[in-house]
């Protein structure tokens, strides 16, 4: 007789053979983490799960498809400001790319979702001697650690199936909210009862849609019947069933009648429902639902594009962005180096306004000395031109009442008289 005891056992038999996980990744970790939480709505919740309900994809892949496409570079710390560090070796790891097989974008966009949905994001550090030179991201599923002699280690399974130890101070970890200083919640965990009444109106929303968006049905007959016309009965009225056979007349015979048994979709609010969810789900990401192609309320954080961007990247991608700086500065750069180079993300391309509100920036920039025409030139990805245009200037007609007219009026006319007398000009090198 089999016993209870020997369900982790064929668990685990299962997970090698029809998942190839190996047997030191399938004990209490590996089933929280590929089983998920339970929820009161009766369905399991994990990863796999919750990126099948179309507003955590969404909200996953827009803050982190918008992170990855932010360039991250390495700033200089100079007497005159900052410049870009294109001779650190950090520079090419971070805003171009990471390995050999990956680009910067593809490798951001899988560390952030990462961070979004496990709350931790890993990497492991290529090293030559005691250098850097790339980093490859691990996949969650694969990792697990252990402490040999009170250190830690870490064990990950790579795509072959090859299982290799790599030592604690080559795992690079970013950690995503944390509620004690170090790892990061799963959103998955804590979620749980959200995601799964999410996964369960689906599934109600789905398996009524299967069935012609009928509730439960019941034929009354006048009289009992045998139990072949019976069974005959329930399969005419099934195979009428489903969205494809609506429409589809029933032919009702020997007085019976069609009753209706349960509630309709309307009245059990599922349209509602899953509408909430779309909501609830947002709070959790902090992304405004409109974001995410649900337009029945309006936003409240302004009515122009600029202002909901403003919005989104303050309180949304501003605490993300942060973290990845901070993790580089900690965890990538030497003592001396944090002094003089930090990472930093641009983004200003998303504080882009329409075409008339960045000429009245721009011209407000140059017009006050903040900007030169070549860096404005810069904004906008055009090629400098040098000269004047990398100079700044001030607008000057703000002048004394009294002083109007006096310098300009006099210059031009000395200009005047000299090139009708043919005297060259006191400032001129002929």
């Amino acid at each position: 007789m089999k016993t209870k005891a020997a369900r982790p056992g064929r668990l685990r038999a299962a997970a090698q053979k029809w998942l190839g996980v190996p047997v030191h990744l399938t004990d209490g970790d590996f089933w929280a983490e590929f089983f998920g939480s339970s929820s009161n709505a009766g369905v399991p919740v994990n990863h796999q799960t919750v990126l099948k309900l179309s507003a955590v994809w969404s909200c996953v892949r827009l803050i982190s498809e918008t992170i990855s496409t932010l360039p991250l570079s390495m700033y200089e710390k100079t007497s005159g400001g900052k410049r870009v560090a294109s001779h650190h070796p950090l520079q090419f790891i971070l805003h171009d790319q990471p390995n050999a097989d990956t680009t910067a974008a593809v490798h951001w966009e899988a560390s952030v979702a990462a961070m979004l949905l496990r709350g931790n994001a890993r990497c492991e550090k290529l090293m030559i001697g005691d250098r850097l030179v790339g980093l490859q991201f691990l996949h969650p599923d694969r990792i697990t650690s252990f402490r040999r002699d009170g250190v830690k280690v870490w064990r990950y399974t790579d795509e072959n199936g090859r299982q290799r130890e790599i030592p604690n101070d080559r795992v690079w970890s970013i950690p995503g909210f944390s509620l004690d200083g170090k790892e990061g919640v799963s959103v998955i965990g804590y979620g749980a009862e959200v995601f799964g009444a999410a996964i369960g109106a689906d599934m109600a929303a789905s398996s009524t849609f299967s069935k012609g968006l009928l509730p439960t049905t019941a034929i009354t007959y006048p009289s009992t019947l045998k139990p072949g016309q019976r069974d005959e009965a329930r399969e005419t009225l099934e195979a009428l069933s489903g969205a494809v056979n609506a429409g589809r007349p029933v032919i009702l015979e020997a007085g019976s009648e069609i009753k209706t048994i349960g509630i309709n979709p309307s009245d059990a609010q599922l349209l509602e429902s899953r509408a909430f969810s779309v909501e609830e789900i947002c709070r959790w990401f902090r992304v405004p639902p409109f974001m995410v192609g649900h337009s029945e309320k309006s936003t409240s954080w302004g009515t122009g594009i600029e202002q909901q961007m403003i919005g989104f990247l303050t309180f949304t991608l501003g605490p993300w962005l942060r973290r990845i700086e901070q993790a580089i500065s900690k965890d990538l750069l030497t003592p001396a180096e944090r002094l003089r180079y930090y990472p930093k993300f641009a983004v200003e391309g998303l504080l882009r306004a329409d075409s008339a509100g960045r000429a009245s920036f721009y011209a407000a920039m140059v017009n006050n000395g903040i900007l030169t025409r070549d860096e404005v030139r810069e904004l906008e990805d055009r090629e400098p031109m040098g000269g004047n245009a990398a100079v700044l200037t001030v607008q000057t007609a703000l002048a004394p009442l009294d002083k109007l007219g006096q310098a300009e009026d006099g210059n031009a006319a000395r200009a005047s008289m000299r090139a009708f007398l043919g005297v060259p000009d006191a400032t001129s090198k002929e």
